[in-house]
């Protein structure tokens, strides 16, 4: 069945006459996350076994036609490049650390003209950046990974960007990333070919779809402990909240009506760490992600950190991670 109108009603799959499959691009950039290749191909593997039928024909591209380097280090296998002379039933494209030195000028014209030859377009995580700088996405509302809300706002501040987990919006589709790329695949399932074999292959998959589209992206996944210890949940998140202001710790535990003894207590419990060393390790983790995908400088990454300067960001960076800001970049960038 294609996926022609995809934001129409459900209808359930025929057998009396087969429509043929979908034809599905799925284009893959250096750094994406293997984990999102997965979640937006699965689905259709498993639609095709479930229902009997070939519902989907997909094949994987990169931008040059050869493998592109995953994340985890592993090459991804493709069938050749993407060009502007593509077109089908959907497009999806994932990308993920450094979307912007993978995809140059030439490559986002291809984009541009391959890109409205296709009924449907979807961009898992950065992705989304993709369709965004392309100029795919004008009029339409969209969403990106969560690390990158602020930063995506301010470079199109023309588009309608929202942080849900996946947005659908007349034949775009966009995931934050790996986890509501399943979602997002199991809606288009579940809009084309009904419900039943949506819950079918979430059910292959051990998973329950309990997300709405609109749901908020978490800005740390607290999931279980929530639940368990919301109040150490809480905290967690008040300190995501605060990066570039980094709050005292007995400020954090007043917020939450706690003595500062007693949220030491439950971070150790339950985390294994001090709640200041926890603090400081996800201020470093963004600085390393900053440090890695973007073009701030270093004290620019210091100050969206909440770090009193470059020279502080460096000597904490360089204990936790061996090696100073400014070498982090350059190594991740010569891979």
């Amino acid at each position: 069945m294609s996926l022609a109108n995809p934001d129409g009603p459900a209808n359930g799959p025929s057998t009396a006459n087969p429509a043929p499959p979908a034809a599905v691009s799925i284009l893959v950039l250096p750094g994406s996350s293997l984990m999102c290749v997965a979640a937006a191909s699965d689905p259709l593997r498993a639609a095709n076994r479930l229902s009997r039928q070939a519902l989907f024909d997909w094949r994987f591209v990169s931008a040059d036609g050869r493998p592109p380097l995953l994340s985890n280090g592993m090459a991804l296998p493709v069938t050749g490049a993407f060009d502007n002379a593509a077109g089908g039933d959907m497009l999806v494209i994932i990308a993920g650390f450094d979307q912007q030195r993978h995809a140059g000028g030439s490559f986002l014209r291809r984009l541009t003209t391959a890109g409205r030859k296709f009924r449907t377009l979807c961009g898992v995580e950065a992705g989304t950046w993709l369709i965004a700088r392309s100029g795919l996405a004008a009029g339409r509302a969209l969403t990106t990974h969560y690390e990158d809300f602020e930063d995506f706002e301010a470079a199109f501040p023309e588009l309608d960007t929202r942080r849900d987990r996946f947005v659908a919006d007349r034949g775009l589709w966009t995931a934050g990333g790996a986890s509501p790329a399943l979602d997002m695949m199991l809606e288009l399932v579940s809009r084309r070919h009904g419900a039943a074999l949506a819950l079918d292959i979430a059910s292959v998959f051990i998973y329950d779809p309990s997300h709405a589209a609109t749901d908020a992206q978490p800005v740390i996944s607290r999931g279980r402990l929530a639940a368990r210890e919301p109040r150490l949940a809480s905290a967690i998140g008040l300190m995501q909240d605060t990066i570039d202001n980094p709050l005292p710790i007995p400020a954090i535990a007043r917020r939450l009506r706690l003595s500062a003894r007693m949220l030491e207590v439950l971070f150790a419990r339950h985390i294994g760490e001090a709640p200041g060393q926890y603090y400081l390790a996800m201020r470093l983790q963004s600085a390393r992600k900053m440090a890695a995908d973007t073009n701030l400088s270093m004290q620019e990454i210091a100050i969206r950190t909440g770090f009193s300067s470059q020279s502080a960001l460096s000597r904490s960076f360089r204990r936790r991670f061996g090696q100073s800001p400014q070498q982090f970049r350059l190594a991740s960038h010569a891979r």
